[in-house]
C-alpha cells in the first residue's frame, strides 16, 4: 500500500528550476553548437539554447534528456552538467535558476527534428552565432571553457570523430575546440622538433 505524502508549502516563493544544453558537433573541421529557434514567448523566433523546465517528479539529467529529445530529436550518449546559472534577472517571466549541460555528438549522430517549442532546430558555428535568447551568450562561453577542460582526456574528443578516424581529424577536433591552429608533431608523436 503506498501512500502519498503531500508537498509541503513554503511561505515565501521559490524559484523555477531549469536545464540548458550545450550540444556540439565538428562539420568540416569547424566546431558547431546546436541550437532552437523559440516558438513561443519570451523572445519567440530568437534562437536559443533547447532546454526548459525540471518537472515535479523528474531529475534534473532526465529533464535535460527530455528536453533535449522534445526540441531537438536529439539523445546524446552522455550529458556533463557543467554550470549553475541564476542571475535573478536571467529570465523575464521568473526567477529561473538552470543548470547546464554539454554533450559531443558526432556529425553522423547530428540529424535535427525541431519538435515541442521549437520553430526550428538548426547547427551554427561558433564562430558565427545568432543573437540569442535569454542569458544563454553567457551560458556558451562557460560550456567552451568545460569543453576545453573535458578534451585533455582524449576519450571526450572521440566523441566527435567517426570510429575509425585518422590524426588530422582527431587534430581538427581540438583546434575547432581551441580557435587557433596546433603543431601536427602533438598529434603524431614525432620525435623531430
Amino acid at each position: 500500500m503506498s501512500e502519498k505524502t503531500p508537498m509541503y508549502r513554503y511561505a515565501y516563493p521559490h524559484p523555477a528550476v531549469a536545464t540548458d544544453m550545450c550540444i556540439f558537433t565538428l562539420v568540416a573541421a569547424d566546431l558547431h553548437l546546436l541550437l532552437i529557434k523559440r516558438a513561443r514567448a519570451p523572445f519567440r523566433g530568437r534562437w536559443a539554447l533547447p532546454g526548459g523546465f525540471l518537472k515535479a517528479d523528474e531529475t534534473l539529467d532526465t529533464c535535460a534528456r527530455r528536453e533535449l529529445m522534445e526540441e531537438t530529436g536529439i539523445s546524446p550518449l552522455a550529458l556533463h552538467p557543467f554550470g549553475v546559472f541564476s542571475d535573478p534577472k536571467r529570465d523575464p517571466r521568473e526567477r529561473v535558476i538552470s543548470v547546464a549541460y554539454l554533450a559531443l555528438v558526432p556529425e553522423a549522430a547530428a540529424k535535427l527534428a525541431a519538435r515541442s517549442d521549437a520553430a526550428a532546430a538548426g547547427w551554427f558555428s561558433m564562430g558565427d552565432l545568432p543573437k540569442l535568447a535569454f542569458d544563454h551568450a553567457v551560458i556558451i562561453g562557460k560550456a567552451r571553457d568545460a569543453l576545453r577542460q573535458r578534451l585533455k582526456d582524449i576519450s571526450a574528443a572521440l566523441a566527435l570523430v567517426p570510429e575509425t578516424f585518422t590524426l588530422g581529424q582527431l587534430q581538427a577536433v581540438y583546434q575547432a575546440v581551441e580557435g587557433v591552429p596546433l603543431d601536427k608533431r602533438n598529434f603524431r608523436g614525432d620525435s623531430t622538433r
